[in-house]
C-alpha cells in the first residue's frame, strides 16, 4: 500500500487564529484511494524547518501534500523553502504567469510584483492548476505543494487525485457497543492480537446518557472484513451496527 503524509504549513493554524480542515478533506480521499495516511504535521512558516520536514517526509513516504505559504505575502514562503529542499531554482515561470493572468481582468497588467510570487516555481515541476484563483500549486519529485485556503485547495486536490496510482480501496465497517471501554478492552485486544493485518480502532461516544464505544475494521479484504465483523458482532452480541 501506498504511504502519504500531510503537511499543514502556517503560523496561523498554531496560533489558533485559522482551523485546519484541509487535512480532514484530503485524508477522506486518500483512504477512498487505497493511500495509508501515515502523519499529519502542523509547521510554522519557518525555512529551515519547512525544509527539514519535507526533506524527511519525502524519503519515508511515497506520497507528501503540503498546504499554505503559497500566496503573494512575504510570509509565503513554501514554495523557496521547498525549492532549496530539493537544491532546485526558484523562478517566474511563464507557464505559471499565464495561468494567473488569466484569473485578472487586464491579463498580465495586472500582475504587480506581489502576485507574481505566486507565479514563482521550481524548475522542472509540474503545475497543479487552480480553477478558483488562478494562482498554481506544483508537484516536485513525490511533493504535492497546495494553497492553505479551503476552497483552492479542495480544488488543486481535484486536479491531481484522478493521476495518482491507485492502490486497492480501504474498506470499514462499525460496530456500536453500549457498554465502556473498559468493559471490553481485553476483548478488543485479543481480536487485534489474532488479526494483527486489520485495523481495529475503539471509538468512545455518549448519546443521550448512554455510554458505548463505535469499533472501526479497516482493510482491504471485504471477506476478511466479514469475517471478523460477524466472529465479533457475535462475541458482542449486539444488533446496533452499520
Amino acid at each position: 500500500m501506498k504511504t502519504a503524509s500531510i503537511i499543514i504549513i502556517g503560523n496561523e493554524i498554531l496560533s489558533g487564529r485559522t482551523q485546519d480542515t484541509n487535512s480532514n478533506y484530503l485524508a477522506k480521499i486518500l483512504v477512498e484511494k487505497g493511500i495509508s495516511l501515515e502523519e499529519v504535521r502542523v509547521i510554522p512558516d519557518d525555512h529551515s524547518i519547512i525544509e527539514s520536514v519535507v526533506n524527511n517526509e519525502s524519503t519515508a513516504k511515497d506520497y507528501v501534500f503540503t498546504s499554505g505559504g503559497i500566496g503573494p505575502t512575504h510570509d509565503d514562503i513554501t514554495a523557496e523553502a521547498i525549492a532549496n529542499c530539493f537544491d532546485t531554482p526558484l523562478v517566474i515561470r511563464d507557464d505559471a504567469v499565464e495561468l494567473l493572468a488569466m484569473n485578472y481582468k487586464n491579463g498580465k497588467k495586472d500582475l504587480n510584483a506581489a502576485r507574481l510570487r505566486m507565479a514563482r516555481i521550481p524548475e522542472g515541476a509540474k503545475l497543479i492548476k487552480n480553477k478558483i484563483s488562478g494562482a498554481p500549486g506544483f508537484i516536485i519529485k513525490n511533493v504535492f505543494v497546495m494553497a492553505g485556503v479551503p476552497k483552492i485547495f479542495e480544488a488543486m486536490v481535484q486536479e491531481i487525485i484522478l493521476d495518482m496510482k491507485s492502490a486497492t480501496p480501504v474498506l470499514s465497517k462499525t460496530l456500536k457497543i453500549y457498554k465502556k471501554e473498559s468493559e471490553i478492552s481485553e476483548r478488543l485486544r485479543n481480536y487485534a492480537d489474532k488479526y494483527k493485518d486489520i485495523s481495529i480502532g475503539s471509538y468512545p461516544f455518549e448519546n443521550s446518557g448512554l455510554f458505548g464505544v463505535e469499533i472501526v475494521l479497516r482493510h482491504t479484504d471485504l471477506r476478511l472484513l466479514n469475517k471478523v465483523f460477524n466472529e465479533m458482532l457475535g462475541d458482542f452480541n449486539e444488533p446496533n451496527t452499520s
